[in-house]
């Protein structure tokens, strides 16, 4: 008995050495510090650095910070930041790193960066508020193909979906070339989003489904059995077919396992870039099977008919899509984005056809800014 409240004794004192380090280490410069007018104060203590620059989507061109006697390093915006949700890093003597004084930071593929939130406007929207939330899961769901026997995806189910009896409508949403099943909530805000439409009145209580894009993957990386491997863009068996084909185990595991509307006329399907790509391939390989579509920034036809059937006839399984009259075909991109033309090219041959399609342009690129936005307008028009 005395050797074991020796050894808990010992234990506790050990927490408390760690708890106690952990507190001292607290980062002393403030940083960001967002004033009353929205102007942004960025700073870094680093008293041997030659030149320290400011770089971020806040900011039309990297902004050269200027070093105090103190050695801290400070830069204030000359003009307030609009509300929204922002990424920075600083450039240290020409290495990019993030704010040690800004514990929030998200990965974007193998990039990592400091979120900056500005509140009292659109940034109300990806922020947490006093409002009724959902529950999202982390799910594996079984598949057939052969490389593995599950793969893993994120579920969003809204507020009361536990206590109720009653069914929803459900939105698939897909993420971009080097995204995975994690993207659309941290770097898309996607659970901010929804909780926030919903408790609005603007957005349909609704179940989403983020599924994982990249066949090769069981999870997002740091969450399967290959351990902590370096995110990469460039995926094998991303755009090959697989997946769009193997969709509808997807959506039957959903159904099986939730209290869903099972059918069309309560499913949606929408995603960005390579996401896009999928769902527009999605819903025509299963016209049947969505009545709303959305294309994000999307590539259009980049798959390689000679790896994949599915990819053929690109007019004809257009044609079979719309004559099962789908309730909206909503695209959008924004103007400086380089996948522009593509979508140009698809809407001349809707507007030849004459499908409707509901279209949204925007300033700016191939950003998750511009996406946020899109999945803001695009979810209240959904189930309606």
């Amino acid at each position: 008995m005395k050797r074991f409240l020796l050894s808990l004794c010992c234990m506790m004192a050990l927490y408390a050495v760690s708890a106690q380090q952990a507190i001292n280490e607290k980062q002393s410069t403030l940083s960001p510090e967002i004033h009353p007018d929205n102007r942004v104060t960025f700073r870094l203590a680093a008293p041997q650095a030659q030149s320290v620059k400011v770089v971020g989507d806040m900011i039309a061109e990297p902004a050269e910070m200027v070093r105090r006697d103190d050695g801290v390093w400070e830069y204030t915006t000359p003009k307030p930041i609009a509300s929204n949700l922002y990424n920075y890093n600083f450039i240290l003597d020409g290495v990019k790193i993030t704010d040690p004084g800004n514990v929030h930071t998200m990965r974007d593929v193998s990039s990592s960066f400091n979120l900056l939130l500005i509140k009292g406007g659109k940034g109300d929207l990806f922020a947490t508020n006093a409002v009724p939330h959902g529950t999202l899961s982390h799910v594996w769901y079984p598949t057939s193909d052969k490389q593995h026997s599950a793969r893993r995806m994120s579920i969003y189910t809204p507020a009361g979906y536990e206590q109720g009896k009653g069914r929803y409508p459900v939105l698939y949403l897909l993420h971009g070339m080097g995204g995975d099943e994690e993207a659309w909530i941290g770097l898309g805000r996607a659970v901010h989003i929804f909780d926030n439409l919903i408790a609005e009145g603007k957005m349909q209580p609704m179940i989403v489904v983020m599924p994982n894009g990249n066949m090769i993957q069981h999870a997002a990386p740091g969450e399967s059995a290959e351990g902590f491997v370096t995110p990469t863009l460039h995926l094998p068996r991303t755009m090959d077919g697989t997946y769009e084909s193997l969709f509808h185990e997807i959506v039957e595991y959903v159904d099986s396992n939730y209290r869903t509307r099972a059918d069309r006329l309560h499913r949606a399907v929408a995603g960005l870039s390579m996401g896009g790509f999928h769902s527009l391939h999605i819903a025509m390989h299963y016209p049947k099977m969505f009545s709303y579509i959305g294309l994000f920034s999307a590539a259009i036809n980049r798959g390689n008919p000679e790896l994949s059937p599915l990819y053929r006839d690109f007019d004809k399984q257009l044609d079979a899509l719309y004559a099962t009259e789908p309730r909206l075909m909503w695209i959008a991109i924004g103007s400086d984005d380089f996948l522009y033309e593509e979508n140009v090219s698809l809407r001349k041959m809707l507007d030849e056809k004459g499908y409707p399609y509901i279209y949204h342009e925007s300033e700016g690129g191939h950003i998750w800014r511009n996406w946020r936005d899109y999945l803001v307008l695009f979810c209240p028009q959904l189930f309606k």
